[in-house]
């Protein structure tokens, strides 16, 4: 293994990425796919070992089992998985970017409205592999890829747990400074072990420190079951109090006082970033998710579909009497009211009132790529919009479409009824 092959499988080898006690990861050309794939290729440093090739067999049949499984944005894609060749190895989303360790030292850390958005990104992709029946068991910054674009994404699931794991799964395993009391303790284990490993995360993310001090991974290991945990404010003054409730929170020993679940550990990183929000012109990512969430569009839409809206989308503040759209103009974009008020005229007449949650200009995404706008649009308030071009919209996955056209019938329902109960009301006066 020590020199680099020039293809292994149907995937051509461009260079050497990274390489660990067993494994190494290339970069690769996909040919029939013609993307960039990174292959980490698995062997035993000591193949006499048997302890070492239960491991190794474990690892693989892990990350072979996930290909496909777990679709996410913030969870790097597992495409394939073989043992041909000689080769155990799986083919990976090739993320270019950082890990989170480059980030974990005092003199390199990110501000905190960024470190609060990455383990909240975290929290919802971890959510959904445990909606999946997968816990990671290894979550650590350098298990977290910090992306060109600024995001996130989770990989190495080679530990991870099923819920319904067929073979038996390896104990005590994992990054003991990253593990939790249950998983040292060797106990079952629930969501909430990976909650604690987040939450060492984003202690280190806050302050470039552990939250105990040992020198020996015996002593690190005494400190988890027994020592007393340092306040990440203690190590970072400036730290709000909130987040370091929050922060201290995840990292509980006793499981009873810790985070129950991803929700509620996410509610309140979300939470905490609409207060910051109070002094930012901009809406980030943890609150355009939350803002959609709690928006009656977007009550059947999942995870990953919230997602993909956001990277369709455009969002837009605009001030009071501006027309967004105006009748007999050509246009093509629909839009999502997130906040505010519009009034919806025709010809001077007033026909509706849309609040948060109400879309217009929908009908765009059934007509041609541009069509005559039939209505005007104008902000009452201060609005915020969510501007999706109805071809970027064509463009979207399935899953996506499916649930836009959902949303779309049933707003078109509601307003039939509504225009109903309007003439009913109409012809009873009469």
């Amino acid at each position: 293994m020590g020199n680099i092959p020039s293809a292994i499988g149907k995937y051509e080898i461009i260079r050497e990425l990274g390489r660990g006690a067993t494994s190494r990861v290339y970069l690769a050309r996909d040919p029939f796919a013609d993307r960039e794939v990174a292959i980490k290729v698995l062997f035993p440093e000591d193949p006499n070992d048997e302890q070492l090739l239960k491991r190794f067999e474990y690892l693989f049949q892990n990350e072979a089992a996930l290909a496909g499984r777990l679709v996410h944005p913030h969870i790097v894609a597992i495409y394939d998985a073989a043992n041909t060749e000689g080769y155990h190895y799986t083919v990976m989303e090739y993320v270019t970017g950082p890990t989170l360790e480059a980030y974990s030292t005092p003199d390199t850390l990110l501000p905190i409205p960024e470190v609060v958005e990455i383990i909240w990104k975290c929290s919802r992709a971890l959510a959904f592999a445990h909606s999946h029946g997968v816990i990671h068991r290894d979550i650590k910054p350098g298990n977290i890829l910090l992306g060109a674009d600024g995001d996130i994404k989770i990989t190495d699931f080679g530990l991870a747990l099923f819920s319904r794991q067929e073979q038996t799964a390896i104990q005590g395993i994992g990054t003991p400074a990253y593990m939790s009391p249950e998983q040292i303790r060797e106990y079952p284990l629930n969501q909430q072990t990976d909650i604690y490993s987040l939450g060492v995360v984003m202690y280190r993310l806050l302050t470039g420190n552990l939250p105990y001090t040992a020198t020996t991974q015996v002593g690190l290991t005494d400190q988890i079951l027994n020592g007393v945990q340092v306040p990440a404010i203690e190590r970072r003054p400036n730290l709000p109090t909130r987040l370091n409730r929050i922060v201290m929170r995840a990292i509980h020993r006793d499981m009873s006082e810790r985070y129950r679940t991803w929700s509620s550990f996410s509610r309140d990183l979300s939470a905490f970033a609409r207060g910051l929000s109070e002094s930012r012109e901009t809406l980030s990512d943890t609150e355009k998710f939350d803002r959609l969430r709690r928006l009656s569009f977007f009550r059947d839409f999942g995870d990953v579909q919230i997602w993909e809206t956001l990277r369709l989308s455009a969002w837009k503040t605009l001030e009071p009497g501006l027309q967004v759209i105006k009748e007999g103009d050509l246009g093509d974009s629909f839009y999502i009211l997130t906040q505010g008020e519009v009034s919806v005229t025709r010809e001077g007449s007033v026909l509706a009132i849309l609040r948060p949650g109400d879309c217009f200009g929908e009908m765009i995404y059934f007509e041609n790529p541009t069509a005559k706008r039939s209505t005007t649009i104008t902000t009452l308030t201060q609005s915020v919009v969510m501007e999706i071009k109805a071809q970027a919209l064509v463009r979207a996955t399935s899953d996506c479409q499916v649930m836009f056209i959902k949303a779309f019938l049933r707003i078109l329902i509601e307003r039939l009824g509504a225009a109903n109960a309007r003439l009913a009301a109409t012809g009873a006066r009469r």
